[in-house]
């Protein structure tokens, strides 16, 4: 038995799907573009104000710097560079979904910058730390932070499972590892975390240091 469908229904409907599917494609643009904007205008904000906050800083009598107190979810810890790779994202505390796509976050519960430990900085792998796919031993990374700048040589990246907390473990030192999901180009939810880990370098203008240590925390998960 034949089925006969009449050309202009068709063409009608093949029409209304076309607009239908651009209108859908127009809209993810728009969404993406928001997304991104808000992101930049987010990252100027913060740099704005943390160089305000070490302009006024310069600008006053040299004292010995008080302990800060711990920092509230969103508080701006700082700006994280690395020359190399063309990185350069502010860093603000804690790690949740909404933070990660504005900024760099810091892990909260470990190490804040100058104290003995580990502290640990997450980012997304499709934007502000996509560029570690070619990071390496030996590189510099730079934090800025109204306490002071405080700089790390990479000594290692491994890849390891979600639940693998002992990447945080702290050994004593001041250590900077920085966490991300992998593969980098992995569509979907990423199975494994990417994780650099860097050692604190000789600073005579970095911040006090703190004895505490930090205890261990899940590690970050970021919605990608």
């Amino acid at each position: 038995m034949r089925v006969l469908v009449r050309r202009k229904p068709l063409a009608r409907i093949l029409r209304w799907t076309q607009r239908a599917l651009f209108g859908c494609a127009f809209l993810m643009l728009g969404y993406c573009a928001f997304v991104m904007t808000d992101s930049w205008m987010f990252q100027r904000r913060e740099k704005l104000d943390l160089e305000n906050i070490l302009r006024r800083s310069r600008s006053r009598v040299a004292i010995a710097p008080t302990p800060a107190s711990p920092p509230a979810a969103g508080d701006l810890i700082g700006q994280l560079d690395v020359d190399r790779l063309g990185v350069s994202v502010a860093v603000i505390e804690g790690s949740a979904t909404g933070t990660l796509e504005r900024a760099a976050g810091h892990v909260t519960g470990t190490a804040l910058p100058g104290e003995s430990g580990n502290m640990a900085i997450a980012a997304h792998r499709d934007t502000f730390f996509r560029p570690l796919r070619n990071i390496r031993a030996d590189d510099l990374i730079r934090l800025t932070t109204p306490r002071g700048t405080f700089r790390y040589r990479v000594v290692s990246t491994k890849i390891v499972d979600p639940d693998d907390v002992a990447v945080l473990d702290p050994d004593g030192s001041q250590i900077l590892t920085l966490v991300t999901c992998y593969p980098f180009y992995y569509v979907g939810a990423a199975p494994y975390r990417f994780i650099v880990r860097a050692e604190r370098m000789p600073e005579p203008e970095g911040g006090p240091d703190a004895t505490a240590l930090q205890p261990k925390t899940a590690l970050p998960h970021p919605k990608l």
